[in-house]
């Protein structure tokens, strides 16, 4: 805990999951909404990776502008499925349609993390991805997560802590990063961090 104390970190996130991960894990932080336009993003949307990625620095450096001498973290979470990036649905129909895709076979689950601190110039970006690997879901199943609305705005219109996790067979890789922060990366970025402030 003491390595985690030393260092001053906002979250560049509305996510209350992203939130409740790092609460859990002991990180001290306070909360700052990120104002980014991802629909200025869409040229690189044929790169999936790398889309997470660019969109998880924008979010950092618009917050990092306020909080200069602060690390700033920004993250995003998208859904390849086989190269093409499944974002949040726009409304139910859309949903079942993306549920119907994503739970007929594997897809991935991308997350990028941003590091920003303006006063000595850090910025470090990358991602974590994770695979998996859906049930079959029956039409009934189907309806029932559609009219429980706990797809509503989730990447993949599913939420694996809530009630995607019955649909899943399995995962490889990292849980809290199908959750949206993946604490595992998070924590050996900041350590490598606060090692190097000493």
């Amino acid at each position: 805990m003491s390595g985690k104390s030393k260092i001053s970190i906002v979250l560049a996130s509305g996510s209350p999951r992203r939130r409740q991960l790092l609460s859990k894990a002991g990180y001290k932080f306070i909360v700052v909404k990120p104002d980014v336009d991802e629909s200025a993003f869409s040229a690189v949307k044929n790169e999936p990776c790398q889309y997470a990625k660019i969109l998880a620095l924008a979010k950092a450096e618009s917050v990092a502008q306020k909080f200069p001498e602060k690390i700033v973290i920004g993250a995003d979470t998208i859904v390849d499925f086989k190269g093409e990036i499944i974002g949040k649905p726009a409304d139910a129909k859309d949903a079942e349609k993306i549920i119907r895709k994503l739970f007929s076979t594997s897809h991935k689950v991308i997350t990028a993390l941003a590091i920003v601190r303006l006063s000595d110039n850090l910025e470090i970006v990358e991602a974590d991805t994770t695979i998996v690997h859906p049930k079959k879901m029956t039409e009934k199943e189907i309806a029932e997560h559609i009219r429980g609305r706990s797809w509503f705005n989730k990447a993949g219109a599913y939420a694996i802590q809530e009630t995607g996790d019955k649909f899943v067979e399995k995962i490889e890789g990292s849980l809290t990063n199908v959750m949206g922060m993946p604490m595992e990366l998070l924590k050996h970025l900041l350590a490598d961090i606060n090692r190097k402030s000493k």
